[in-house]
């Protein structure tokens, strides 16, 4: 099936000699950030199971992301020169965008959402790849550092244990360094953004009383703060991840 997919997609984005010359890599940054913003709304639509705008803004998305093919697939910015990634990224981007369609098409949201995730690791492996970081690359540690805190959301947790108790608090802090490292490098636009600062500012002050559930070992105080965070983070995810 994947093979099949693939092929589309390729005659999809018609990928061809004759490509413009490609700019550096801010505007391959730009270009395939108006792609990630449209598959954002794409699995925001998706999660509240509203199908006819998720279909809408995915054919948004398969515009936006056919703009970056075509320009940037001929000559790649300096910055991807010796990378092994890139041909196959644009490839896979564009093979899951295609299968996110035929997957719609046929009542299929649960794998809809899966490709159209895998996108987001997709384009954060190829940067890291070449020594290149953004916003979007942060805020996927942080939703990964959130996961693992949220593991600790169980009201049958044994406060005994040290390790229980350490590890809690240990989590905690990893997302709170992953959150202040979003926070700096976020450029100056975004950062006095209000709703940004909203989502930081909210997350860190529901890390700040993790340490009084782990003192008085409350699970409903921790249940609490953790379904708090995880909108949080749900939340910088859809705008800025």
């Amino acid at each position: 099936m994947w093979k099949t997919i693939a092929r589309a997609a390729i005659l999809s984005f018609a990928f061809t000699a004759r490509l413009a010359c490609a700019g550096d890599l801010a505007d391959f940054n730009a270009a395939v950030e108006k792609a990630s913003a449209h598959n954002r709304v794409v699995l925001g639509y998706l999660r509240t199971e509203n199908r006819e705008l998720a279909a809408v803004e995915l054919g948004r998305l398969r515009t936006a992301w056919a703009a970056v093919v075509e320009r940037f697939s001929g000559k790649r910015p300096d910055a991807f020169a010796g990378g092994e990634l890139y041909g196959t990224t644009l490839t896979d981007v564009s093979t899951r965008i295609v299968a996110a369609e035929m997957f719609l098409q046929s009542g299929r949201p649960v794998n809809v959402r899966e490709s159209l995730a895998g996108i987001r690791h997709a384009l954060s492996k190829l940067r890291r790849s070449n020594g290149i970081f953004v916003l979007a690359d942060c805020v996927l540690d942080a939703n990964a550092a959130m996961d693992a805190l949220a593991a600790y959301d169980d009201r049958g947790i044994d406060w005994t244990k040290l390790e229980t108790r350490f590890g809690i608090a240990a989590k905690a802090t990893i997302y709170g360094h992953e959150l202040a490292r979003c926070d700096r490098m976020a450029s100056q636009q975004i950062h006095s953004a209000p709703e940004f600062r909203r989502l930081i500012d909210g997350a860190n002050a529901g890390l700040v009383l993790i340490p009084k559930a782990i003192a008085t070992r409350d699970s409903d105080l921790l249940h609490r703060i953790i379904i708090e965070l995880r909108s949080f983070d749900n939340l910088l995810a859809f705008r800025f991840g």
